[in-house]
């Protein structure tokens, strides 16, 4: 998961989201995605009932039963579950920090040890560079164990502010009921309940990461200090009063269209391929075999098999798409960072980017639209321009 998530990291919110970059990374992207797909593969209707093994009496939808009688998120219990994702999410947010905290000191090129010379698995003599557990000993090693834990406040705060945007706006514009599909015979229905789904849960992913980061700038801006031994930003209000002198309001919003982007090709592409792929290649007639699964004692069992093999499909979906957008997500946190007045985001570890399109193309004609997007077996590419500083 990246070093980027409103919410939860990209893995930590669905499925979510996780690499070790793709926070998210995630972050909410695999949570939307998840939950998009889920919703479209219940099992269909009665009327679609296997010839053979009927089918269970249809059961009331989750959001009715929310408004309903003491549905999870209903009446009373709705704050209280609430509070319980938020949290949630810290303590998620909290112990992956560390992890987070790393990976953008990679981003923005800091390689404060030399490489090492190792064997790759053809015997061929590679440079390897620090991994996660040697970068972070470093860390321990010049400013303490807290010290992996810079910047973790307003992170915290960013993570509480999208998770409460959500189930606000889940309040306020509630999702329409959609009939449950599954057959081939109702691809259109079907296609039609993804791309409204993934529209609605596009809506609410935007507007949680254009309220929170301001607050994943500051977190960012506060662990790159660590380059250049900086405390210009030390809390929350004072880097708000900061950031709006020197920058005025647009200042809060660096980098965010990079960030924007990701979330929606994530989102889109995550679940369109995983809605073809479970459509096309997944057959609902795959749990009834002899073995006893779809039996007369237990109709229902006879789509277990086909539910989780559409469960990997979003969760191997999830991944492949997650690794496509990670430069969306590089560009971004390296943009919140650029030319802050940091040694960071100045020459020599970066030029002063004019914008987040010079940003990508300059990292792209260098090598590095990946970069950071491993943490364990980091090669020198021939391409690094920071990598031997």
């Amino acid at each position: 998961m990246g070093a980027s998530d409103p919410e939860v990291a990209p893995w930590a919110r669905g499925g979510a989201a996780g690499m070790a970059g793709a926070g998210a990374g995630a972050g909410a992207r695999g949570g939307a995605a998840a939950g998009v797909e889920a919703r479209a593969r219940d099992p269909p209707p009665a009327h679609r009932a296997h010839p053979r093994h009927p089918r269970p009496a249809a059961q009331p939808s989750a959001r009715r039963m929310d408004g309903a009688s003491g549905g999870l998120g209903s009446g009373d219990n709705a704050p209280t579950t609430e509070a319980l994702f938020v949290a949630l999410g810290a303590g998620v947010t909290a112990l992956s920090h560390p992890l987070l905290y790393v990976k953008l000191l990679i981003q923005v090129g800091h390689e404060p040890m030399p490489p090492t010379l190792g064997t790759n698995v053809l015997g061929r003599k590679v440079l390897y560079l620090p991994s996660f557990f040697t970068y972070a000993k470093y860390i321990v090693q010049v400013d303490g164990k807290i010290g992996l834990f810079r910047g973790l406040s307003p992170r915290l705060m960013s993570n509480a502010l999208s998770t409460v945007t959500r189930g606000s706006m889940k309040k306020v514009f509630p999702p329409d009921e959609i009939e449950q599909v599954s057959n081939k015979d109702d691809m259109k229905t079907s296609l039609k309940k993804v791309v409204k789904e993934t529209s609605y849960e596009m809506m609410m992913q935007c507007v949680s990461r254009m309220l929170a980061h301001p607050l994943h700038v500051i977190s960012m801006r506060c662990m790159v200090q660590f380059v250049g031994r900086e405390a210009k930003y030390s809390g929350v209000l004072s880097s708000i009063g900061k950031i709006f002198k020197e920058e005025g309001l647009l200042g809060f919003f660096v980098g965010l269209v990079p960030h924007l982007l990701g979330d929606v090709v994530f989102l889109w592409g995550c679940n369109l391929l995983a809605h073809f792929i479970n459509a096309y290649l997944v057959d609902d007639s795959v749990s009834d075999t002899p073995g006893g699964l779809g039996n007369d004692q237990n109709p229902g069992s006879q789509f277990s098999q086909a539910l989780a093999v559409r469960s990997y499909t979003k969760f191997v979906m999830g991944i492949a798409v997650s690794m496509l957008t990670y430069p969306f997500l590089l560009v971004g946190d390296l943009m919140a960072v650029n030319n802050c007045g940091l040694q960071a985001g100045l020459p020599p570890y970066s030029p002063v980017f004019k914008s987040w399109i010079h940003c990508w193309k300059y990292l792209s004609v260098q090598g590095q639209l990946f970069r950071g997007s491993s943490l364990l077996f980091r090669r020198v590419s021939s391409g690094s321009c920071f990598a031997l500083e």
